[in-house]
C-alpha cells in the first residue's frame, strides 16, 4: 500500500512545461498568443507568482490552464466542483505539464472573478455555504463575497489560483487583501495570481511575469506598466488627463 504524503509548507507546484511537440496547430488560439508562442517552461515562486499584462495578453488563459491542469474546475471552485454554465475554456491545459513538489497541498481553489457568481450559485445548490462564512454569498456584495472566500474558505498549506481578485475590491480592500495574503503565505500557502492591480502586485515576496507582444518574461515591480502608469497619473492627475483629452480631441 502506497504511503500518503504528509502536508508541509509549500511550494506545491514548481513549474509549468508547454508540450510544444504535441500542439496540433500553433497558428490557432491560444497557441498563437505571444505569451504562449514563446513559452517553454514557467517557474513558480514558492510563495506568490504574479501574471500581469494588458487585456488580451493571455494572463487568464495561462492561469486557467495551470488551474485545470492541477485538477480544478475551469469556472472556479475546489476539486469538488464539476459544473459548467458555458463551455468556453481554451484547450491549453491539454498541452501543459505541471511539475509538482514532494509537498502535498491540503487544499486548493481557483477564484475566477468573472465567473464567481456561477461558483456562488453552485455553492448554494450543493449546500456547502457554511465554509464561506455566516451569510450566503448571494446575500453579500460582490466584494464582500470575495472576502468571505478569502477569510473563511482558504486554509493553511493550501495552493490557490486567483484570476483578477481585485475585480470587486476597493483600494482599501486590496490593502486588506495583501494582509490576508501575507498571513496565508506565512502559514505555508502558495499563490498564483493574475492581476491588473498595482497594489496587489506590490507584494514583496513574489515573482512577477509580464505578458505582452514580446512574450512572457520576469520583471521588477517598478518596471511594470501598471506601476509606471499609476505613478505617473497620481503624480500629476491634471497633466495626465490633459494629455489624454488632447489625444481624444485630435483623434
Amino acid at each position: 500500500m502506497a504511503r500518503k504524503r504528509k502536508s508541509t509548507p509549500g511550494p506545491y507546484v514548481l513549474y509549468l512545461e508547454l508540450l510544444r511537440e504535441q500542439i496540433p496547430d500553433v497558428t490557432q488560439f491560444p497557441f498563437n498568443l505571444p505569451a504562449v508562442r514563446g513559452l517553454t517552461t514557467l517557474a513558480f515562486h514558492p510563495s506568490v507568482t504574479f501574471l500581469v499584462g494588458e487585456n488580451g495578453a493571455g494572463k487568464s488563459t495561462i492561469m486557467e490552464a495551470v488551474a485545470v491542469a492541477y485538477g480544478l474546475n475551469p469556472e472556479g471552485g475546489s476539486r469538488n466542483f464539476n459544473f459548467a454554465s458555458r463551455e468556453s475554456h481554451s484547450p491549453l491545459d491539454e498541452y501543459v505539464r505541471l511539475a509538482k513538489a514532494p509537498a502535498l497541498a491540503v487544499d486548493s481553489y481557483f477564484l475566477r472573478a468573472e465567473s464567481f457568481y456561477n461558483v456562488a450559485s453552485e455553492i448554494e445548490r450543493l449546500g456547502v455555504g457554511d465554509g464561506y462564512g455566516e451569510k450566503a454569498l448571494h446575500e453579500l456584495s460582490h466584494g464582500e463575497s470575495f472576502f468571505a472566500l478569502f477569510e473563511n474558505r482558504f486554509r493553511d498549506h493550501g495552493l490557490y489560483f486567483m484570476d483578477e481578485p481585485e475585480a470587486a475590491l476597493s483600494p482599501k480592500r486590496q490593502l486588506h487583501f495583501l494582509g490576508l495574503l501575507h498571513d496565508y503565505v506565512r502559514r505555508g500557502a502558495q499563490f498564483i495570481i493574475a492581476t491588473h492591480s498595482p497594489i496587489i502586485m506590490a507584494y514583496p515576496n513574489s515573482l512577477i511575469y509580464m505578458l505582452d507582444d514580446r512574450g512572457i518574461r520576469e520583471t521588477a515591480y517598478e518596471d511594470t506598466e501598471h506601476y509606471l502608469t499609476t505613478r505617473g497619473f497620481l503624480s500629476n492627475p491634471q497633466r495626465s488627463m490633459s494629455v489624454i483629452f488632447d489625444e481624444e480631441a485630435d483623434g
